[in-house]
């Protein structure tokens, strides 16, 4: 179990180091988080981060976040989600987690959905709808909680009563974007808010960057449903890719601006899918997640087998028809069973005698 020691050490250090800094990552690894909090602040080297920590006060910080029904989770500890190891040197210094569940069960069984801000009708329509079906077969969906795709995938598994997760780019206490406060709110309280960042960190460019190695690194899989050649959510897929995830895509309109990056993305290797049954077949279990063979609509003559379908498939499409004799050499049947058949078929509708000839309807 971690000590309290160095919960307070990854606290600090949670406020000082911005997300995916390698160099702390191997400071960490060789010293440990008291080691490393000490080596960054003595010396010439650590005068930006001594600026970073006057008057930071990491024991407040976990009060903070207390109080606010949020903790820090710490690599090591039984909630950490161990696949976020693979981030090497840029895992997380910790998380800090808004919400009653276990981190580390829900993203046992989770699949990221992200796109474009800017996403079309078709692409909200999608994410909602796939969030929901992935709700329904109890995965849980994690998303970034921004505008357009991100908020879809989130609004379509909380209507479907499912569980998702919000990995934020500031600290968990933040409604951002503001006009998502209500959404994220209830994510908080359905699912999971996370942030490598503070309470009371705001965002910037590079920290949504970050963030999304994080959702890549989390999940089994990334889903991306609509997103430009040079799309923020096509990051998160190359994440994904070079973590050895499952990298998928939807297809959309090739006169689309916003499925160009999805295109590119599938052309270079990714999954294509349509559905949730699909992705759930690509990172589900081997042999038993399997996605139903599509179908078009059962029609009348698919019922046929046996001596029937070999009449059936004698008699021509149309036209004048054929007589008995010749639907027998055709057939390879007797002309009595030929005559039987011919009448069962037509009793379902399938062909017509005109006068001596039959003939398919």
């Amino acid at each position: 179990m971690l000590t309290d020691t160095e919960r307070l050490a990854r606290a600090s250090l949670s406020r000082i180091v911005e997300p995916g800094d390698t160099d702390v990552g191997v400071l960490l690894e060789q010293h440990g988080p008291q080691e490393t909090l000490a080596r960054m602040l003595s010396g010439p080297a650590g005068e930006g981060y001594r600026a970073r920590a006057r008057g930071t006060d990491p024991a407040a910080d976990l009060g903070h976040a207390h109080a606010l029904g949020a903790r820090l989770v710490c690599p090591g500890e039984p909630e950490w989600p161990t696949q976020l190891d693979d981030l090497g040197t840029a895992r997380p210094v910790g998380l800090w987690v808004r919400g009653t569940a276990s981190l580390r069960l829900l993203a046992l069984r989770s699949v990221a959905v992200v796109g474009a801000r800017a996403c079309t009708a078709y692409g909200n329509q999608v994410a909602a709808g796939l969030a929901a079906e992935l709700a329904d077969a109890a995965w849980v969906v994690v998303s970034g909680g921004a505008y357009g795709i991100d908020a879809a995938a989130h609004r379509g598994a909380l209507a479907a009563t499912g569980v998702t997760i919000g990995v934020l780019a500031c600290g968990v206490d933040q409604y951002y974007p503001s006009g998502h406060s209500a959404l994220l709110g209830r994510i908080a309280e359905q699912g999971l808010l996370i942030s490598e960042l503070p309470l009371g960190a705001h965002p910037t460019r590079s920290r949504f960057l970050q963030r999304n190695r994080v959702i890549a690194a989390l999940t089994r899989g990334t889903v991306v449903v609509e997103a430009a050649r040079r799309s923020g959510a096509l990051s998160t897929a190359r994440r994904a890719r070079d973590l050895n995830r499952l990298v998928m895509g939807v297809p959309g309109p090739v006169t689309s601006e916003l499925s160009t990056g999805v295109h590119a993305l599938l052309r270079a290797g990714g999954s294509l899918v349509t559905d949730a049954a699909e992705v759930v077949e690509l990172i589900g279990a081997i042999g038993t997640d399997l996605a139903a063979e599509p179908a078009g609509p059962m029609l009348p003559r698919d019922a046929v087998v046996g001596e029937a379908r070999r009449v059936l498939e004698a008699v021509p499409p149309g036209g004048t028809g054929a007589p008995v004799e010749r639907l027998v050499r055709r057939a390879g049947l007797p002309s009595d069973i030929v005559l039987q058949r011919l009448y069962e078929l037509g009793s379902l509708g399938l062909v017509e005698r005109h006068g001596g000839n039959w003939r398919q309807r």
